[in-house]
């Protein structure tokens, strides 16, 4: 499957846009690559980009009191970036990194907006778009705050199992708030 073959697949998943305003979309994204562990956007960055993943594996994060928290983990074929800092181009609060080597496409802010203001299908897409982040946002926090450590363990491995393959343990750690010792346990505790 080609990287045009690829997002238009993606964006369907959301909603279907009109031929003429998908033509003008997939005109928009260009591909980029990253090195393992490189910076896609820095703390105090305005991001400039939504991303789709074709191929490695991302983190966001949050750096407090030299303790990095992981917000989210990115992987094919799922979109990216610092969302909040995206479409309020305001300077980020969080970074987003390359875990391995990675092959994105990206949109650049300006395409977008001017695509959303010509295009009502293009606009629908992405207000469904971020009605379903703020929907695991929500969800997220609520595991967060009320979920045991063996809880948000057996909740993250039933919606990703494969994440245990895919990402360095002490990053998933990071992702459901315990130590890398308590991670150890809970793999070795909980039945898979």
């Amino acid at each position: 499957m080609n990287t045009n073959e690829i997002l238009k697949q993606q964006i369907e998943k959301v909603h279907r846009l009109d031929k003429r305003a998908w033509n003008e979309l997939s005109q928009c994204w260009s591909e980029v690559s990253y090195k393992r562990k490189q910076a896609i956007t820095k703390a105090g960055e305005t991001e400039k980009y939504l991303y789709l993943v074709l191929d490695g594996v991302q983190r966001a994060f949050f750096e407090h009191d030299n303790k990095e928290a992981t917000l989210v983990f990115s992987y094919p074929p799922s979109f990216s970036g610092i969302i909040d800092s995206f479409f309020t181009q305001q300077p980020s609060r969080f970074c987003l990194e390359t875990i391995t080597r990675s092959t994105l496409l990206r949109i650049h802010v300006h395409d977008l907006n001017a695509l959303m203001q010509q295009h009502r299908s293009i606009e629908t897409w992405v207000r469904v778009a971020l009605t379903a982040v703020l929907a695991g946002t929500l969800q997220r926090q609520v595991e967060i705050m009320s979920y045991t450590a063996e809880e948000k363990f057996t909740t993250l491995l039933h919606r990703s199992p494969h994440v245990l393959n895919l990402i360095p343990h002490k990053y998933l750690a990071s992702y459901i708030g315990v130590d890398p010792t308590t991670f150890s346990k809970l793999l070795g505790k909980v039945k898979l």
